[in-house]
């Protein structure tokens, strides 16, 4: 993975996208649903792309929205739609296009008033607070967000009455209707304009802000934190939450500045991410180097990225945590200060989440759930409270209420930054002096992961990879106890392959969001173990994807 020589340092002029002609391009270009970049396409994490591909295009919105409509109707989801956006460009003119055929179609939608932005799991929030207690007229949600992306890009992801990530069956049948219906040039798509739909008897404004930010005491200790009066410093990374914070210091008394207050679709003012792209990704050091650069400023310091369902630490002692480091603190720490959950309340990760979460685990008598990349796995668990906290490797996460209840079924990322002010405030040391005492219990594991381009084919290769691929015995030196092709937790497609011995494993699965494949490794041996898997890792993907090419000769 080459390290750009931009990483870390200020965006420059000729790095930002040109917003202008990027909305141009999202209403003027047309996409050709027969070429499969320029269709729709639902990824982990809903449809994303960008206008000037072809792939993020007011079609497509207008498709997908139809989509929700009729599988709304055809479920029979009759109750209110929670809608919300980010602070990329290309929300906006979505979050319009989206409107118009939903007040179209006669679904009651509920917006944010003030043009406001709303986060990923105010939408969940909202979603799930509606329907409790519910069995009919249960409402739904669409998050207009392409995540941390880079500022070209745009994102559409809808929540099913569940408040989490529509599953594959769901998000199938969306993803064939909208491509249906692109293909014949939209003519079922029901559409008013956007004055007359902001003006219909079915369009309703919500106050997602204080709603969620009233509520947020009932998840973490929010009194410890005021009580210990921590000095705390958050930066939104210009996203949706960036208005959230105040009100949450206001509300609750804590000694929380806000460092950076800026919205700009353009993300001039971040620090460019490990390959020269602007990205909000609050787990990445080469994105987060102005917060870094604050650490000894504050006690306890944190930001989310655009959409606020990820997180990412920065303590005193040891900077910006990587995310599986957090991981493991939130499990330790979580599981013996919530006295209100149940006894057989589990833990949640998934399978390229580090290893001392599955030590730490052991160690507390909790079960562990291991499931393939994506949140949708957890939403079941969360739901129901079989699943106390849940986390990926990528600095996404949610938990329940202090009472064991749910309180998203999609990643936030404000209650796990505001739980590292908890933590600090209980017990007297941040989360990086934490792990590090875990580390002296459970080992010092070093992970990484590395990227590399793949076309189409190449990822369909990927994800079909087999056990009987595999044909050594050993990995760095030591016995393979495993090989997986489904995840442990619940039996699912890893989409990929997991190889590990007793300290090590890697994991290799394509990305489902963009043209790449990732290689995730751990040792609990050193570097120069972890190099060692990664090597044999990377041969055993090589030989995958040269296969078709050596049987094509013969």
């Amino acid at each position: 993975m080459k390290i750009s020589s931009f990483a870390g340092k200020p965006a420059t002029s000729e790095m930002l996208v040109n917003i202008p002609k990027l909305v141009t391009a999202y209403y003027s270009d047309v996409p050709d649903p027969h070429l499969a970049a320029q269709r729709v396409a639902f990824g982990t994490s809903g449809h994303r792309g960008s206008a000037f591909t072809r792939s993020f295009n007011e079609q497509h919105i207008l498709a997908i929205t139809q989509g929700i409509c009729d599988y709304r109707k055809m479920n029979k989801i009759d109750g209110p739609l929670f809608i919300g956006m980010d602070t990329h460009a290309l929300s906006v003119p979505a979050l319009a296009g989206a409107l118009e055929v939903l007040a179209a179609n006669g679904v009651d939608v509920m917006i944010a008033g003030m043009d406001e932005y709303t986060p990923t799991p105010v939408i969940s929030h909202a979603i799930l607070t509606y329907n409790k207690d519910r069995k009919m007229g249960l409402a739904d949600g669409i998050v207009i967000t392409p995540s941390h992306n880079p500022p070209h890009d745009g994102g559409f992801k809808y929540n099913p009455p569940n408040g989490g990530p529509a599953g594959t069956s769901v998000t199938g049948w969306i993803e064939a209707k909208a491509n249906e219906l692109l293909e014949q040039g939209l003519v079922d798509v029901k559409r008013v304009s956007l004055d007359k739909a902001l003006r219909a008897s079915t369009t309703h404004k919500h106050d997602y802000l204080n709603t969620y930010v009233a509520d947020l005491c009932n998840v973490i200790d929010m009194k410890a934190i005021h009580n210990a009066n921590i000095r705390i410093g958050v930066d939104p990374l210009g996203g949706a939450g960036v208005h959230y914070w105040e009100p949450i210091a206001e509300r609750y008394g804590l000694n929380l500045t806000v460092v950076n207050k800026a919205v700009d679709p353009t993300f001039r003012f971040m620090t460019v991410d490990w390959d020269g792209q602007i990205r909000m990704d609050p787990s990445s050091s080469y994105a987060m180097q102005s917060l870094i650069g604050l650490k000894d400023k504050y006690d306890i310091s944190f930001a989310c990225d655009t959409d606020h369902d990820r997180h990412g630490i920065v303590t005193k002692c040891a900077g910006l945590l990587p995310p599986n480091h957090y991981l493991s603190v939130c499990i330790s720490y979580l599981f013996q200060h919530r006295p209100g959950w149940h006894k057989e309340t589990a833990v949640g990760k998934t399978v390229v989440s580090s290893s001392m979460i599955d030590r730490i685990t052991a160690k507390l008598g909790k079960k562990l759930y291991e499931v393939p990349v994506g949140f949708k796995w957890f939403v079941d668990g969360l739901l129901d409270g079989s699943l106390g906290f849940v986390g990926e490797e990528s600095a996404g996460a949610s938990f329940v209420r202090l009472d064991g209840s749910v309180w998203t079924t999609d990643k936030d990322g404000f209650i796990p930054a505001l739980l590292s002010a908890e933590i600090t405030s209980v017990m007297g040391k941040d989360p990086g002096e934490i792990y590090e005492g875990l580390t002296k219990e459970f080992g010092e594991p070093v992970y990484d992961r590395i990227e590399a381009p793949a076309t189409p084919g190449q990822k369909k290769m990927l994800s079909a990879l087999s056990p009987q691929q595999i044909q050594i015995m050993d990995m760095a030196g030591e016995k393979i106890e495993s090989i997986l092709t489904n995840a442990p937790g619940n039996k699912a497609p890893i989409g990929g392959l997991k190889v590990a011995t007793k300290n090590g494993w890697f994991a290799a699965r394509p990305s489902g969001t963009e043209d790449i494949y990732k290689i995730y490794g751990e040792s609990f041996l050193g570097r120069d173990h972890l190099d060692l898997i990664l090597k044999q890792a990377q041969e055993i993907v090589n030989n995958t994807l040269a296969a078709p090419l050596a049987a094509k000769g013969n």
